[in-house]
């Protein structure tokens, strides 16, 4: 089955992208969720109108992307974490608590899908995570793990 994705959907496709799908999953899963479409001759000619709208779009959040960049060029996050004595904390910091502490320290709303964080952040200490915020626009951001 042949669908438009309407939003990014994991290990299957981007927004606005023609993916085939099996049958199944496409009509149970993605067209209820209304994350895709059908890949049909009149819905092919609304993914140009909606391609174009998103591209203007972008453009238009490109500047407000690259404004964040330079806020965050040299600034470090502190996130707060219980630990042990040891240093290594009771859990795991995650894309979500960063965003949070973006949200926070310096008003920058990110979603926490955009934010690649390094392997597991288990223990106290600085480490630096990658925000994706276009497909053009990429910032490394430092935070610290401290401790609570």
């Amino acid at each position: 089955m042949e669908l438009i994705l309407l939003e990014d959907v994991n290990n299957v496709g981007a927004r606005h992208e023609v993916v085939t799908v099996r049958n199944g999953y496409g009509r149970n899963y993605l067209i209820p969720q209304k994350l895709a479409i059908v890949a049909n001759k009149g819905n092919r000619a609304r993914l140009d109108e909606l391609k174009k709208q998103a591209a203007s779009r972008e453009a238009k959040m490109l500047g407000h992307y690259q404004e964040i960049t330079a806020t965050l060029k040299d600034v470090v996050l502190k996130i707060g974490a219980k630990a042990g004595t040891t240093g290594k904390i009771f859990g795991s910091v995650t894309n979500a608590q960063l965003a949070q502490a973006l949200k926070d320290q310096f008003n920058v709303d990110v979603d926490r899908k955009k934010i690649v964080l390094p392997d597991e952040v288990k223990t106290l200490g600085t480490y630096t995570a990658v925000l994706h915020l276009h497909p053009e626009v990429e910032t490394p951001v430092s935070f610290e793990v401290v401790q609570e």
